[in-house]
């Protein structure tokens, strides 16, 4: 590869993430094309090619990005010494916030519990973290016991999400009731549960979920806007 040509790419990534990121928001994953993400990051619609191999990569690149971000956030919450099980509430507790701000975030998340590619990496990731959280407690379990065991509550938060909150079925519903499936499924006691739950729900993770979001944002928008100025720099030099 010649010297210089991975920044470029870079630059392009960067772009055109941000510009799906907005599109996504606007119109919803699956109504937001290729041709119109290269659009609106003002390049060719053969130019989205060059940089991700279809819509799906991109969408694995935010699902990467996001989970990093949700991991980060729940440890910073929770502090160094956490309860392992009030780490698997409260991170997908968030989850369930941001998918709740939109549609666009609900379709957005929804779908990166779809896609094969998306859905495979939320799965390792995950498995890895319940080894973690809950490998002491269930010293029988295999990785492959809890990777099983990620396939079923990843799908129920997958539900979840999807189901909009609504007068029959508010935020608080919704939480008490995925935290107590998930945690039944993990084997967590009743009384550690009902403790769980009402932590989750005194703890103010709208907020948490709402500043994340802007964080992502504003740090995409930077990383557009470098890009613009570095292909701007860029022409100015080729036109002497």
């Amino acid at each position: 590869m010649p010297r210089g040509a991975q920044p470029k790419v870079a630059e392009r990534e960067n772009r055109m993430t941000y510009a799906a990121i907005r599109l996504f928001l606007e119109n919803g994953y699956e109504r937001t094309t290729t041709a119109a993400i290269a659009q609106a990051a003002g390049m060719s619609p053969s130019a989205f090619f060059a940089v991700f191999a279809n819509k799906e990569a991109l969408l694995l690149k935010l699902t990467k990005w996001m989970y990093e971000k949700q991991f980060a956030v729940t440890h910073e919450l929770l502090g160094k010494d956490y309860d392992p099980v009030m780490f698997y509430a409260v991170e997908p507790a968030i989850q369930l916030y941001i998918a709740e701000k939109t549609e666009g975030l609900r379709e957005l998340y929804v779908s990166s519990y779809s896609y094969a590619a998306t859905a495979n990496y939320i799965h390792q990731v995950v498995t890895d973290k319940l080894v973690e959280l809950f490998g002491k407690e269930h010293p029988g379990y295999t990785r492959q016991d809890f990777y099983e065991l990620e396939l079923a509550t990843s799908g129920m938060l997958r539900s979840f999400m999807a189901r909009k909150c609504d007068r029959s079925f508010t935020m608080e519903q919704k939480l008490r009731r995925f935290l107590s499936c998930g945690m039944t499924i993990y084997g967590v006691a009743p009384e550690k549960q009902q403790e769980v739950i009402d932590r989750v729900l005194k703890m103010d993770l709208k907020s948490v979920a709402d500043q994340l979001l802007a964080q992502a944002m504003a740090q995409s928008q930077e990383e557009f806007q470098e890009a613009e100025r570095k292909g701007k720099a860029l022409e100015a030099a080729r036109r002497g």
